[in-house]
């Protein structure tokens, strides 16, 4: 049998090639001594590079647009970080190089990050990034980063920064692997968004040699080695009979027996609606309008910003229902004007809705804001609130949105495992639920979202999350609300049948997911959709839970 391995399946689709690897990392610069004559020379090169680099990541956001923009544009703003600039000049005027002093400064940074735990330890990969690539440019070497390549090849790297990610050509890259990362990781995210089978937290990716065939399967996370010419042919065949399936998938999510599950997309912005639309989104589940503040983090945009953004989107699903999450600033998004430099743990501190009512104004300006751009239209506008901990969070943000005029529904985040269990609670203050399920694994299990070691308790099927669903679906139930899942847990097909059967009434996910859901659930009964809750709910472990309810969905 052909040697397989196994890491975490992040985005669907099977991929057929050679191996081809990543470009090597930059290496350290020497700790040569520099004449004090030499630091300004020394201080404006590190300055231009620095300056060039983030000019390249906003270049490669315009190009990728969506999420992708919003994420190179931090990784500029991490480039260009003041205090860390500040630091690099104090190396270079007590005798380092620019290339050493951009080194030096970014390593003591990036211990800071790897001690801060969750979200900022997460930001460790992408502070190397920009790092690797300031050097290179220093020390005039081409740029880490995705081999150049003629022919179609399946991309294997320790880890991939959203610089490399965000630009992968689809055409050449048939999919990637790597050691590092995990399902909520940014890489992981754009290879969904990209449509790219993706395969991460693979021990021994690296390890394996360039040039060898190897079979990706972006679902299960499995990894053929040299498969004979004949399992390769087999592959492709269920491949494209999978494809066929989903072109022919269309309509409103359901279940066979004709429960309804609306299915709706997860976006960033108005970049992102034709792909929503393109895969017949019956809403928007989740609107992250955090990236609109990303543009300067040292001012909350305008209102009218804001209004246009918003009053794009909602003009795009008219009679549907478009669920917005107020800002989520704090952690790894960081705003200059807003959240707090110096916490020793940012993300178990002031972030999310508690960041907001800190800042009561920057909340009042987007409820506004999403109140004009509702007005007239004949959509269906909910509001929510992130890192809602208890009912107390849950009323001072109806509160707000009932102080500025809003007319909506307001509802409630389930992140933080609080809130799971005390979800009566806070239905007795808002209308809906909506479980963000990477950082309910995140803070269930105390495991970074963005590192591979712990990749197995950010797995969504681990039973004690599942558990947690099912006390928020049985909450909203109880009291005649909704709850729907908006984390990436819903872009899983097996497990989407799986959270229909533990009661979550809609789910929202990367637009390119929704046919795989779509498809999955129009081939079981809702009744199947609840044995197999049942069943992953009584196993022990995350594989085994997987394990019960694909054998009660499929019988195999």
């Amino acid at each position: 049998m052909e040697p397989m391995l196994r890491g975490v399946g992040v985005s669907h689709g099977v991929a057929i090639g050679p191996v081809r690897h990543m470009g090597t990392a930059v290496l350290e610069p020497p700790a040569t001594q520099i004449p004090s004559e030499e630091a300004p020379r020394e201080q404006a090169r590190a300055q231009a590079a620095v300056d060039a680099v983030a000019a390249d990541l906003i270049a490669r956001g315009n190009l990728a647009g969506g999420e992708a923009q919003a994420v190179l544009e931090a990784q500029a703003l991490m480039a260009q970080d003041p205090e860390l600039m500040a630091d690099v000049s104090r190396r270079i005027a007590v005798g380092s190089s620019a290339e050493r002093g951009i080194y030096d400064a970014f390593a003591a940074y990036r211990a800071l990050l790897a001690a801060a735990g969750d979200y900022l330890a997460g930001r460790v990969a992408d502070l190397d990034d920009v790092r690797n690539r300031i050097v290179a440019r220093l020390l005039g070497v081409p740029m880490p980063g995705v081999p150049d390549s003629d022919e179609p090849y399946v991309l294997f790297a320790h880890d991939l920064a959203p610089a490399d990610t965000a630009l992968l050509d689809p055409t050449l890259v048939l999919g990637f692997v790597t050691e590092e990362g995990g399902p909520t990781s940014h890489s992981a995210i754009l290879a969904r968004a990209l449509g790219v089978p993706a395969v991460v937290a693979l021990p021994g990716a690296t390890g394996v040699a360039e040039g060898l065939v190897v079979a990706v399967d972006g679902s299960s996370g499995e990894v053929l080695v040299s498969p004979p010419v004949e399992r390769q042919e087999e592959l492709r065949r269920l491949a494209a009979e999978r494809k066929a399936a989903l072109a022919a998938s269309s309509g409103p999510g359901r279940t066979s027996d004709g429960h309804l599950v609306p299915l709706l997309a997860n976006i960033g912005g108005p970049a992102d609606l034709p792909a929503a639309q393109e895969a017949e989104a019956e809403g928007v589940g989740l609107f992250r309008t955090e990236f609109l503040f990303l543009d300067d983090s040292a001012k909350a945009p305008s209102e009218e910003k804001q209004f246009e953004a918003y009053r794009k989107v909602l003009e795009a699903f008219p009679e549907r229902r478009v669920v917005v999450r107020v800002l989520d600033a704090g952690a790894d998004k960081p705003l200059e004007f807003l959240t707090p430099a110096d916490e020793p743990n940012p993300a178990l501190g002031v972030r999310g809705l508690r960041t907001l009512l800190d800042h009561p104004e920057v909340l009042a300006a987007q409820l506004r804001a999403l109140a004009r751009a509702a007005e007239g239209l004949p959509v269906h506008l909910e509001v929510m609130a992130p890192m809602v901990a208890d009912r107390q969070d849950a009323k001072a943000f109806a509160d707000a949105c009932r102080e500025a005029g809003l007319s909506a529904k307001f509802g409630a985040m389930v992140e933080i495992p609080s809130a799971a269990l005390r979800a009566r609670s806070i239905l007795q203050e808002v209308e809906f639920l909506s479980l963000g399920t990477n950082d309910l694994a995140q803070y269930t299990f105390a495991a970074d979202r963005q590192v591979g070691a712990v990749a197995r308790l950010q797995d969504p099927w681990q039973p004690a999350l599942l558990d947690l669903v099912a006390l928020s679906a049985e909450a909203a139930q109880a009291t005649g609300k909704s709850c729907g899942v908006c984390g990436e847990a819903a872009a899983d097909p097996l497990l989407a049948c799986v959270l229909t059967g533990l009661g979550v009434t809609s789910l929202s996910m990367g637009a390119s997911s929704i046919p795989y859901v779509r498809t999955a659930l129009a081939k079981v009964t809702l009744a199947q959709c609840r044995r197999a809750a049942a069943a992953a709910r009584a196993a022990d472990s995350a594989a085994d839970a997987r394990a019960a309810a694909h054998q009660v969905l499929t019988g195999e």
